[in-house]
């Protein structure tokens, strides 16, 4: 199973050597694939006053040391077609963010890489709309490409997840990968968004249920003072409990699938 998890922003070296270090520790146990994931810069925050990144080249030398002393692969998110150049030797999976799963010369970009690219299904798409973002990747000649899920808008400060697109996007032949702190958000609350934690682990479970092919979380050590999504990271003391509850629901499953 993939697991992509860090903390939402590179906002710190302590920080992400912190979680990097807890989570390399508690996946080398299991039976999974594991991607530190971390934004070297949030280009797209509710307010322009919300803190952005500590810097673009020391964000992603950060990202860097954490692939070189661990030996574990890196996600970051790109924002433009000259993110490309500038962070494809940091990191080995490149992000395209949800507002963007639709930016034909951003995917396109992305796909030419040579990187493993992970694309957000956007919270307006349809899940059968990814097929053409999948296909605009692949036509860069990406040899590797997965979509997310991380809900979809319901009014305007709400998203719900709708299971049938792990079904539909499954249909697509790549991987499919479930976001579980994402999908509680809140968007857009006054000058940044809100959340429902307390909702991560019942929907990350269903998703397990319906079938997945990876999982997809952030968290930090103090949420509460996270730079970024405060309201939905999850507490890194909480990460082991969760993968292992996520994985041992994911071997009883697929026996079903």
């Amino acid at each position: 199973m993939i697991v992509i998890a860090g903390p939402c922003l590179a906002e710190s070296q302590e920080v992400v050597e912190e979680v990097a270090e807890r989570l390399v520790e508690i996946t080398k146990k299991l039976p999974v694939t594991f991607y530190f994931k971390a934004s070297y810069k949030k280009a797209n925050r509710t307010s322009g006053d919300s803190f952005q990144g500590i810097g673009d080249e020391v964000a992603l030398q950060l990202l860097s040391d954490v692939r070189n002393k661990w030996n574990v692969p890196v996600l970051t998110d790109i924002h433009e077609v000259k993110d490309v150049e500038l962070v494809s030797p940091y990191v080995d999976v490149l992000q395209i963010p949800a507002f963007l799963c639709r930016q034909t010369d951003l995917l396109v970009a992305a796909g030419k890489s040579g990187k493993i690219v992970n694309i957000k299904k956007g919270q307006f798409l349809a899940p059968e709309a990814m097929k053409y973002a999948v296909e605009k990747v692949q036509s860069g000649g990406s040899s590797s490409t997965w979509v997310t899920e991380r809900g979809t808008t319901f009014g305007y400060h709400d998203l719900v997840v709708d299971y049938r697109s792990l079904v539909i996007m499954k249909e697509l032949n790549v991987p499919v990968i479930y976001d579980a702190t994402h999908s509680v958000q809140a968007p857009s609350i006054s000058n940044q968004s809100g959340g429902n934690p307390q909702y991560i682990r019942a929907l990350a479970r269903a998703a397990t249920a319906v079938g997945i092919d990876g999982i997809f979380f952030e968290t930090h050590p103090n949420p509460a003072k996270a730079k970024s999504d405060a309201a939905t990271q999850m507490p890194l003391a909480n990460a082991e409990n969760f993968l292992n509850e996520i994985l041992e629901l994911h071997s009883f499953y697929q026996k079903y699938l």
